[in-house]
């Protein structure tokens, strides 16, 4: 990877791996980094990398929905390589509004290939990441595999869904090299607050309510952030072109159960000034059309041909980055006020 584009790497997890490569692998070449800047995608998640990293980390404000925005980027930075991170993520949104989804997960993708297929004589790999929401819903018992048949049930995980599908296409019609992954939910710092765990610690701080789909038994896989960006990396680097990996944290966690550490947890760093216990800010809400009732990952291939195991269980991981949050209450309240989209604004023009 000499010349590499990542999309969406001004969100949560892009902006995860793109510290990670830069600052604990032995990548050495150029990222070029493009993002929309929707409300979930913050520069400041990547602030001083231009000035520590000089030539070698470069961001730019476009769509992927716009053929005339990124196919220039692919010419002028001789991009080799792709990670494709780029992405309308939260489920909630895709049920009230599918249409952004529509385009930026499908269209997005679509142009995104056309552009390697256009470049395809430089490009090595074009590796696109995505969701265990695709497979559906589990039962009690089972895990997902490679093999699992896609059963998508919101927007999101549909949109998500299409995508694999054109990747996978690319490569069986026009030999693009590509890969494949599938990750379970992903949790650490810099995740925008819309999402189960950060919403919860930061709420619990300000002992505010803390909302619960249902009867909060549903059940998610928890993947620590930076154990996803060393198994992405493993994949680019070693995996079988045209294949999927999944990758999952094999950490099975009831949502109220989590919601639970994450109280008792603060209660302990931070004694309620309202309450005796944060628990009682726990508040049951109605549950969201299609909520799939347990995921579950099943990592057997990567760790058997790749060799890649999470270093986090959900305890450490968990600590990991609810003392992140503790440590970094400006961005919290910078995320919350809206303010860093102010900033983006007079730092690169309005949002798209």
């Amino acid at each position: 990877m000499e010349n590499l584009l990542v999309t969406g790497g001004s969100g949560f997890i892009g902006s995860n791996f793109i510290r990670y490569l830069l600052k604990d692998t032995d990548f050495k070449g150029r990222i070029v980094n493009l993002d929309k800047l929707t409300y979930a995608g913050n520069p400041e998640n990547l602030v001083g990398l231009e000035e520590i990293f000089p030539g070698r980390y470069i961001f730019i404000k476009a769509d992927i929905c716009s053929m005339d925005a990124i196919e220039p980027l692919f010419r002028d930075y001789k991009i080799d390589t792709v990670c494709h991170f780029a992405a309308e993520s939260h489920v909630d949104r895709s049920i009230v509004g599918p249409s952004d989804f529509i385009q930026t997960n499908i269209i997005g993708t679509f142009n995104l290939l056309e552009c390697a297929r256009k470049y395809r004589d430089n490009i090595r790999l074009f590796h696109h990441v995505s969701t265990d929401e695709v497979f559906g819903s589990l039962g009690k018992d089972g895990l997902f595999t490679e093999t699992t048949s896609y059963k998508p049930n919101s927007p999101y995980s549909a949109s998500k869904a299409s995508s694999d599908h054109l990747v996978r296409a690319y490569f069986k019609t026009y030999n693009l090299p590509v890969t494949i992954s599938n990750c379970s939910n992903n949790y650490g710092p810099y995740q925008f607050p819309e999402k189960l765990i950060p919403l919860i610690i930061i709420n619990a701080l300000s002992e505010t309510e803390l909302p619960v789909y249902g009867d909060g038994k549903n059940v998610r896989d928890w993947l620590y952030v930076k154990d996803h960006c060393s198994a992405i990396k493993m994949v680019m680097d070693r995996g079988k072109r045209g294949e999927t990996y999944n990758i999952g944290g094999n950490n099975e966690m009831e949502n109220i159960r989590i919601v639970e550490l994450i109280c008792d947890y603060l209660d302990n760093c931070e004694r309620p000034k309202m309450h005796k216990s944060r628990r009682e800010l726990i508040t049951f809400v109605k549950d969201r059309p299609g909520h799939d009732r347990r995921y579950a990952i099943d990592s057997t291939k990567i760790q058997r041909e790749l060799g890649w195991h999470p270093s986090e269980s959900f305890e450490t991981g968990l600590e990991k980055t609810i003392r992140w949050y503790l440590e970094n209450r400006g961005w919290i309240d910078h995320v919350k006020s809206g303010e860093y989209q102010s900033w983006i604004d007079k730092q690169y023009g309005k949002s798209i």
